[in-house]
């Protein structure tokens, strides 16, 4: 079956904005010699791992991609069997296409902030925003579907996918009073960990919203930690290794001390005897050598414990760090779900409200249009009554002079006009409550309408809270991650220092 067009294109567009090669590619196939994945691979890392590797045969190539996507996978027996090198090495465009997916999915991950999608067109920020949001649901279970999401028309139905779909298209009615509760721990939260509450505006595209969602921004926060985590038990490793060389030097130092101690005790029975041979002269030199290299090794020695106890504080500090991050990061994600089963409910009942709320404008519209038309009726009839009471009146006019016969036999007519008066009264009557009917329907109508805009009103400010509760805890692992930087160069300063 053949890729899906569209899809394919995004990911093509994708590849082609990361400016990893010189000229534009046009096609997925000229991604068959895997060198641009390389190049991908090595400007999220922001390193040239990769560089010695593009000098190496195809398979080599192909065991560098394979092994980083197994690597940064959720789950590595899933990754390992994701992307064939058998496929890789035919070619073949779907195996081509699930490498670029995967590396769309870490670098949105690593370093792509959602103003940085504003350089595609929006057709290719909606395939691609559905690509990430595909990974994300089936993160568990790419084997199984990643192949017939790249082929198909349309994105695979899923439970959560639905969820989030009608999350982020309806606008939901509000419950204030529990979704304030919420709101207000979570912002106690963020505040607790030293970052501001500034709130970002809201999301410009398509690959924004999907990265302002708060399963991205979890999952996003959950790799970072898992990252942070991963480098403090380097540093663990090369702190131990640290420690064994200072163990190693203070030895030595002890070896010294003891040659020194007895070169001392030589040279005390040397004088004795009043003899200084050739022999003590050299023991003499060799000792003054020795003095001096023991006390560049005890100052040298000094200077690494002195180091050694401010890398302690560092570790355990950063320790600490990570601790209180990784409970904010549990608390977080416990309201987080707290807070989706709330939008779930708000969800069906704004549904609900919403039909409720279309019937009976639906009604009050048929109703409005009938007393409209009642209306336009009975001042139809009052016209036509009216000019039958001014021709009556005329008549009885021209007959006042008539015989008494004659008034008799007009009397009937005069009856019959006071019954077309009174009919007038009674229509002019109906016609102002039918006014005043219209009224009420087009006042209920205006109503209804102002409360609909106020709730989606306050939804939208309720998710931009959600959103700034979320970039306050990314601001709060950037600053870990800073400090791990730190740490870092005073390691590896130190270690310079140690060849030496």
């Amino acid at each position: 079956m053949p890729l899906h067009g569209a899809r394919a294109a995004a990911l093509l567009a994708w590849v082609n904005s990361t400016k990893v090669s010189t000229d534009p590619l046009n096609d997925l196939s000229q991604l068959q010699d895997c060198n641009v994945f390389i190049r991908i691979i090595n400007k999220i890392h922001r390193s040239e791992e990769g560089e010695s590797v593009l000098e190496q045969p195809l398979p080599e190539r192909i065991s560098f991609i394979r092994g980083f996507l197994q690597k940064h996978c959720k789950h590595k027996s899933a990754a390992e069997n994701l992307v064939s090198a058998q496929e890789l090495l035919g070619g073949e465009e779907l195996a081509l296409a699930k490498v670029a997916v995967m590396l769309l999915y870490h670098t949105s991950m690593s370093c792509k902030s959602p103003g940085d999608w504003n350089e595609f067109d929006y057709k290719t920020q909606v395939e691609l925003a559905s690509i990430l949001k595909f990974v994300l649901d089936n993160e568990e279970s790419l084997n199984e579907n990643l192949e017939t999401f790249l082929q198909r028309k349309a994105p695979l139905p899923s439970s959560s996918t639905s969820s989030s779909s009608s999350e982020e298209h309806s606008p939901l009615l509000s419950l204030p009073h529990k979704r304030e509760v919420r709101f207000l721990e979570l912002t106690k939260i963020a505040s607790s960990s030293g970052a501001n509450n500034m709130l970002p505006g809201p999301p410009s595209s398509p690959m924004g919203d999907v990265m302002q969602t708060p399963q991205f921004q979890l999952r996003r926060l959950k790799k970072q930690l898992a990252v942070e985590r991963e480098n403090r038990d380097e540093l663990e490793v090369e702190l131990s290794e640290n420690r064994k060389l200072i163990t190693e030097k203070e030895a030595q130092i002890t070896m010294m001390q003891q040659r020194i101690d007895r070169l001392a005790l030589l040279n005390e029975k040397q004088a004795a005897d009043q003899q200084e041979p050739k022999e003590m002269e050299e023991l003499r030199e060799k000792n003054e050598s020795l003095l001096v290299r023991l006390h560049e090794a005890l100052k040298q020695c000094q200077d690494l414990k002195t180091e050694k106890g401010q890398m302690d504080r560092k570790i355990n500090q950063l320790s600490e760090e990570n601790g209180d991050l990784s409970f904010k990061l549990r608390e977080i994600a416990s309201h987080l779900v707290q807070l989706q089963e709330a939008l779930n409910e708000l969800s069906e009942e704004h549904n609900a409200a919403l039909a409720q709320s279309q019937e009976k404008q639906g009604q009050l519209e048929s109703e409005l249009r009938a007393a409209l038309q009642e209306k336009k009726c009975s001042e139809e009839k009052i016209e036509i009554l009216q000019g039958k009471i001014s021709l009556l009146e005329d008549q009885l006019a021209k007959l006042g002079d008539c015989s008494a016969q004659q008034k008799g036999e007009v009397l009937g007519d005069v009856l019959k006009l006071e019954e077309l008066k009174q009919e007038v009264s009674s229509l002019a009557a109906k016609g102002a409550e039918l006014q005043a009917t219209v009224l009420r329907l087009e006042e209920e109508k205006q109503q209804r309408e102002a409360a609909l805009q106020s709730e989606r009103g306050r939804f939208e400010e309720e998710k931009q809270q959600l959103g700034g509760l979320v970039a306050s805890l990314q601001s709060s692992l950037s600053e870990s991650h800073r400090a791990r930087e730190m740490l870092e160069q005073d390691l590896q300063g130190r270690e310079a220092e140690a060849g030496r």
